[in-house]
């Protein structure tokens, strides 16, 4: 069994880039780096917000903890005084409470340098965009505020946790336009033309298709090296002992076969793909990804 050629690796590529929406976690990543004039739209539109302008946008920013688990925000944007974190749900297991809750936390760490008044901590917004109705309200936005018990006041410490559930996509609103863009993979089928544009330049020019993919291979290295290292010198071996006993040609096969499934299930987990879209990043042909299936 070999691996695609780069060429039918970047055709696959081509043909998952026109199935992606905003949901998808590397094409958001694309559209959304360095993209002032979209991250302002969706905060604009979530938080009721019209003259809110962003500063600054970073994609996939990484907050070290020296103590704990680290955190990698989606869309991490700054704007006076104030400072938010866009996250793009596809599974339920992501957008668990205690995630946000963490989030915020760690977004606080990093805000506040030693000596600093409290007072100066920013304003923060932890958003969880997702696909489903994750708190099964049947509401399209959900705002979660600590309150006074029994007083029925607001504790205003300044974090804010918000859900937005994207299958709520009634056009009648600006919220329902905005989650029927993110769920939209046709352009030309887009509410707001500063989403419409952004993301027409990504599928249908070969310089935004070019980029898109680069952050395909940045994506499908970053997370899976480690992981795959060690799924390959597990599986690898295994795969060695057959080859003794089978013959060492099906045992290589063997070994590169279980790399791949695994490459298959890590993408899976770390970005909420579907099997299908894991194996377009990764360029399984068509004719191999049945047996695939069957053995996730």
């Amino acid at each position: 069994m070999a691996f695609d050629s780069e060429e039918a690796r970047r055709v696959r590529y081509r043909e998952a880039i026109q199935r992606f929406t905003l949901l998808d976690d590397v094409f958001m990543t694309a559209v959304f780096r360095d993209s002032l004039p979209c991250v302002d739209l969706v905060l604009q539109i979530i938080l009721d917000k019209p003259n809110l302008h962003a500063a600054r946008v970073i994609t996939q920013d990484t907050l070290k903890n020296l103590h704990g688990h680290d955190v990698r925000l989606d869309i991490h944007a700054f704007a006076d005084g104030q400072e938010f974190n866009i996250e793009i749900q596809r599974a339920k297991q992501g957008a668990q409470p205690r995630r946000a809750r963490y989030h915020s936390s760690v977004m606080d760490a990093h805000a506040l340098p030693e000596g600093t008044d409290y007072a100066k901590l920013p304003e923060s917004y932890v958003i969880f965009l997702t696909e489903t109705d994750v708190l099964r309200g049947g509401q399209p936005l959900y705002v979660v505020r600590r309150m006074v018990e029994g007083a029925g006041a607001l504790f205003d410490d300044g974090s804010h946790i918000i859900y937005v559930n994207s299958s709520m996509m009634d056009e009648e609103t600006p919220l329902g336009r905005l989650m029927h863009d993110f769920r939209c993979a046709q352009p030309e089928q887009m509410h707001y033309s500063v989403l419409a544009e952004r993301t027409g330049y990504f599928k249908k020019t070969v310089e935004g298709v070019e980029k898109v993919s680069a952050v395909m291979d940045d994506l499908i290295r970053d997370v899976s090296a480690i992981e795959i290292a060690k799924a390959k010198e597990k599986w690898l071996a295994e795969g060695i002992r057959q080859g003794i006993e089978r013959g060492m040609e099906r045992g290589m096969e063997r070994g590169m076969e279980v790399e791949r499934l695994s490459s298959i299930r890590i993408l899976m987990a770390s970005q909420q793909l579907t099997a299908e879209k894991a194996m377009d990043m990764l360029a399984v042909p068509q004719a191999d990804r049945r047996r695939y299936q069957a053995m996730l």
